[in-house]
């Protein structure tokens, strides 16, 4: 009996690759070994990969998927991507979706709050020229859902305009930094020119989450070989990811108390 149910991709969310990361980034890098290990599990299972946008068309559209379809994609912008993991994708022919805090890379937008050694704009250009998807992660990373109208926009707008600039094509796909968003931010992004957008959630993507809100699933330094082959088949994710959950409902609650305290007016 074939199975009719609409399917369930899973999105692969990577940070840093590098054998030496800072401290503030080491949870969330993998190494070179490990990257490569993981693309060949991929191989070797019959996934497909596909771009953010290749993804979101064909289920904006109705479109079939290719057998076993998965997305690869890099937050923020470090060197290693371009250094390591871009070696390892050509050796598979994979595409990628490469998202930019463009106020953290190396050039002269640099705020000089990142948190590791990032690519530069030639880089950039050198990956996409290597069918890498550029996309948008804001300029200076900080959480969406806490700013303001006026700087929620500079934020977006401020990334989609560089990355513009710099890499000649404005990016289709944004990822929300630390995966927060509301309907506000929903909305600014898709306002602002972006035709889909990917938070965490740590779950499969499903094409009725909407294109403003796909899901993925981390991929951290501790992921071992076997737990990768089970995330990648939708398989133990509760458990895997058991900890964030929790973690990202405290910050849900305290965002939220953020935006409805309000300060009080001063006394006669």
């Amino acid at each position: 009996m074939s199975d009719d149910r609409p399917p369930r991709v899973p999105i692969l969310m990577y940070h840093a690759v590098t054998f030496a990361p800072t401290p503030a980034v080491r949870a969330l890098s993998v190494t070179p070994d490990a990257f490569a290990e993981q693309l060949a599990a991929l191989a070797d299972g019959g996934f497909t990969p596909l771009t953010a946008a290749a993804l979101a068309t064909a289920w904006r559209g109705g479109g079939p998927l290719p057998d076993r379809p998965v997305l690869i994609t890099f937050d923020d912008g470090y060197e290693g991507v371009h250094r390591y993991a871009l070696p390892a994708l050509a050796r598979y022919g994979f595409p990628a979706t490469l998202f930019l805090s463009t106020g953290w890379l190396r050039g002269r937008y640099d705020t000089g709050d990142a948190p590791d050694t990032m690519l530069d704009w030639r880089q950039v250009r050198e990956l996409a020229a290597a069918g890498v998807e550029i996309g948008g992660h804001s300029h200076g990373h900080p959480p969406l859902d806490g700013l303001d109208d006026r700087r929620l926009r500079q934020e977006v707008l401020r990334c989609r305009e560089v990355i513009a600039e710099e890499v000649g094509t404005a990016p289709e796909s944004f990822a929300y930094p630390y995966g927060h968003s509301d309907r506000r931010v929903r909305g600014m992004v898709r306002g602002l020119g972006f035709r889909q957008a990917l938070a965490v959630g740590n779950a499969l993507a499903a094409r009725a989450q909407g294109p403003y809100a796909l899901a993925r699933l981390t991929v951290r330094r501790r992921t071992g070989t076997e737990e990768f082959a089970r995330l990648v088949e939708g398989r133990g994710l509760v458990r895997a990811y058991a900890a964030d959950r929790v973690l990202t409902k405290g910050y849900a609650l305290v965002r939220r108390a953020r935006q409805v305290v309000r300060p009080c007016p001063p006394g006669p």
